[in-house]
């Protein structure tokens, strides 16, 4: 008995210790913390993004296919001018600034696109591409409101030329200088001859024609530095022995002046058909050359001139019936 008592103290510290001093401590009180809330915040105003409308950018006008023509016969019409001034003396070789920008307008509307005369010929020989309604726009004697006046329109309406020069008139008074044909060729203008001094090439003997001819695409290419291919027979005249010496010169094509159609082709092609724009011609008119018409909206309109009525006073009606005096 007094073993089992002696091995119970013996044990019983050991129990204690394991089991921990808080078995029989008081459970610890739970501190109750008092949230402290943060102070309400302004209600926020929302802002409404305005829808954005958008934009739509037209889609530009395609490009219109070019189409292999030739070779052979190729349509093409080619259009003349000389003067584009104000007349002073209301002569046919003037086509005024206005009345130019109005045809040179319309060709744009109605999708013309000009070509040159180099074009032109590798169609008629070889076969090219060529735009649907191909043009060639060729301006004879070097004058300088070629430069001064249709050069700009030209330009407005993407347009380009071919200056036929003779050659004794270049850097004359009122006509184009070395710079000025050079600033056009630059922007896409083709140049040709159109003789040394402008003569009536039927009149002259064999020498002076060969000089007029031959010598001056020589002199026109040494002094412009730029290929001359084309020849314009001054005033429209043409004879066999001129024709002759435009092939002897080595131009590939010769360009009338008398021309009616736009048919060209093989067998007219050191006569090719070119119509004379005069300055009774307006855009209404000059249409005749063309073979592609287009949308007539695009035709000037005419603006009616008011022819005043002359002005007439009433007659009382008292005094139209006169009664009689008895």
């Amino acid at each position: 008995m007094k073993l089992h008592i002696l091995v119970f103290l013996l044990l019983t510290p050991a129990l204690l210790a394991g089991c921990g001093a808080n078995v029989f401590a008081a459970p610890a009180p739970t501190a109750t913390e008092t949230a402290t809330l943060p102070p309400p915040t302004e209600t926020a105003t929302v802002t409404l993004t305005p829808s954005i409308t958008p934009t739509f950018t037209p889609s530009p006008t395609a490009t219109p296919t070019w189409v292999t023509q030739g070779p052979g016969a190729v349509e093409v019409p080619i259009l003349l001018y000389h003067h584009i001034a104000v007349s002073p003396i209301n002569s046919r070789y003037y086509v005024s600034p206005e009345k130019f920008e109005d045809e040179i307008r319309l060709l744009r509307d109605w999708e013309y696109t000009p070509i040159t005369t180099s074009m032109l010929v590798n169609a008629i020989q070889n076969g090219a591409s060529l735009p649907p309604r191909p043009i060639i726009l060729t301006f004879d004697d070097a004058n300088e409101d070629n430069y001064t006046n249709a050069f700009p329109i030209m330009k407005k309406y993407g347009m380009t030329g071919v200056l036929y020069l003779p050659y004794t008139r270049i850097g004359l008074d009122g006509y184009l200088t070395v710079d000025q044909i050079k600033e056009m060729t630059a922007a896409g203008w083709e140049l040709g001859s159109h003789s040394l001094t402008h003569p009536n090439l039927a009149v002259l003997d064999e020498p002076r024609l060969r000089a007029e001819v031959v010598e001056s695409r020589k002199k026109l290419e040494d002094l412009l530095g730029l290929p001359i291919l084309t020849f314009a027979y001054p005033f429209g005249n043409v004879g066999n022995a001129t024709v002759d010496y435009v092939k002897f010169a080595g131009y590939i094509a010769g360009m009338g002046a008398t021309g009616f159609t736009a048919d060209q082709g093989k067998s007219n092609l050191y006569v090719l058909q070119r119509s004379e724009i005069k300055g009774s011609d307006d855009a209404k008119s000059f249409i005749r050359f063309l073979p592609w018409q287009g949308d007539p909206i695009f035709l000037p309109t005419d603006t009616p001139t008011i022819t005043p009525m002359p002005s007439r006073t009433p007659i009382p009606t008292y005094t139209q019936y006169p009664t009689k005096t008895p």
